[in-house]
Formats: C-alpha cells, sequence, structure tokens
C-alpha cells in the first residue's frame, strides 16, 4: 500500500490567496490531491502562480454569477471520470466537483465540495438543507454502484458543541442550527466517517474557521465546519486526518487526510 495525502482549504479568493502567495507551501508539501472552495473566479481565471507545481489534471467549477463560489480539484492520480454534479448543485453555483479513480481495489468517488452557506435568509437555508440531501442521496447511488467515496470541503456546519468555541451563543445561528447538525449525524449514520474525530476523538479546541473580527484567530475563537469524510469501507485505510492551522491566507485554514490504499 502507498500513502496518499489530500488537502482541502477554503480559500476565500484563489486570486487574493495568489498575491499572498500562500499556496506556494504546496510545492514542498507531497499533495496527491487539493481541493480548494471559495474561489470566487471562472475556472481560466485561476492563476496559474499559485504554486509552481503542474498537476495533471485540473477540475475546476464555476458559478452561473461570477466572483461568487467556485471549486477547483488538483491531482496527479489518473482520474476516470470527472463532472461537476449538477443533480445536486442545481443553481448552478459552482459548487462541487467529482472525480472518479481507482487505486488497488478500490474504486473511488472524491468530492470536493463547498456547500450553501444558510445566513443570509431563509430561502437559502432551505436550499442548504435541500442541498445537503441531495448529496446524501448521490453518494448513497454511487455507493451502490460499488464506489468508495471520499468527501472534503466546507460543509458550512460545526457538527457538535466541541467543534466551536462558543456553542451556546450561536445555538440560533445557521451554521450550528439543530437542523444541520441532524443532517450530519443523519450523514454519518449512512456509513460515513468523520475523519478527524476517528483519528483524535472528542479532543476540543480544533477549529478551521476564525472570524476576521475581535481577533478571534489569535484567540482560536473557532467553528471547525471544514471536513474530510470517507465511506465506512475506507476506515481502516484512515492513516492519519488533521489540521493546518498554521497555514494562513484566509479566514479557513487547510485540512489534510493521509489515507493508504
Amino acid at each position: 500500500m502507498n500513502t496518499y495525502k489530500f488537502i482541502s482549504w477554503n480559500v476565500n479568493g484563489i486570486r487574493a490567496v495568489d498575491k499572498k502567495e500562500a499556496l506556494k507551501w504546496i510545492d514542498e508539501a507531497n499533495v496527491d490531491l487539493l481541493g480548494v472552495q471559495e474561489t470566487k473566479s471562472q475556472i481560466d481565471q485561476i492563476p496559474s502562480t499559485i504554486f509552481e507545481r503542474e498537476y495533471k489534471t485540473l477540475a475546476g467549477s464555476q458559478s452561473a454569477i461570477k466572483g461568487r463560489s467556485g471549486t477547483a480539484l488538483f491531482t496527479d492520480i489518473e482520474t476516470t471520470f470527472t463532472c461537476n454534479c449538477p443533480s445536486v448543485d442545481v443553481l448552478d453555483e459552482g459548487r462541487i466537483n467529482e472525480v472518479h479513480f481507482t487505486i488497488g481495489d478500490k474504486d473511488i468517488a472524491f468530492f470536493n465540495v463547498y456547500f450553501p452557506n444558510g445566513q443570509s435568509k431563509e430561502e437559502r437555508l432551505a436550499y442548504k438543507m435541500e442541498f445537503y440531501d441531495r448529496f446524501l442521496e448521490h453518494c448513497e447511488k454511487l455507493k451502490k454502484d460499488g464506489k468508495s467515496i471520499i468527501v472534503c470541503g466546507d460543509v458550512n456546519t460545526a457538527h457538535k458543541a466541541i467543534d466551536l468555541a462558543r456553542p451556546k451563543a450561536n445555538e440560533k445561528t445557521s451554521g450550528f442550527l439543530p437542523m444541520e447538525r441532524e443532517w450530519m449525524d443523519k450523514f454519518l449514520a449512512h456509513g460515513y466517517i468523520d475523519t478527524l474525530r476517528h483519528v483524535i476523538g472528542d479532543e476540543p479546541e480544533h477549529y478551521s474557521w476564525w472570524s476576521y473580527r475581535a481577533n478571534a484567530r489569535a484567540n482560536n475563537v473557532g467553528w471547525r465546519i471544514d471536513y474530510f469524510y470517507v465511506s465506512d469501507d475506507l476506515k481502516d485505510n484512515i492513516k492519519d486526518a488533521y489540521i493546518l492551522n498554521e497555514v494562513m491566507g484566509s479566514d479557513h485554514c487547510p485540512i489534510a487526510l493521509e489515507i493508504q490504499l
């Protein structure tokens, strides 16, 4: 078996990250697959200067409304299928990269996803919940077809009280509402693993997003809203999962999954 390293990061504007040279560390990091979310760019606007490394495959998605959402996936793993999952991203907001690849005896469907935020208005919260359900349905269909599933991205919800610094103050805030958290319970109950919790258990104060206000990052007043999930059949393949909170350049930090295949 070989160890593969996957990185996920909500960059909050890939052109802004390029100006900060905040992705240059990828050149030395031995990353087999990088998924970035909230690129806020069209695919042809992704700068070629974000890092020096040239990956074999760039799978990108872009929003029908320019300057919003957007995802990009870079990998040297030989892919057999690539799409932007229009059955889930029905508003064409540039939220998903879906790629398939086979390593050893595992036929894998890999998703890089920027899930909707539900804070702006009730209609967006309803759309977020519909998106969640469509995504789970899509993954379940692929599992029935014999696929193993890996999901990375910004899920825009903290699952449990240990996943944010101030749970009591945010009980009525989208991103920690009971309905959002219940969907995450449902997702895991369908046979998916939160890889960080699988590795570290219920250890608190592991966050991946901090407000730009009130010096939140320096004080670690954050939320864990970025995740790597794998289907149950990959449980024994998980080598490590961790948060790269020392990496700056966005209001999120990258997260990592190392898996043996």
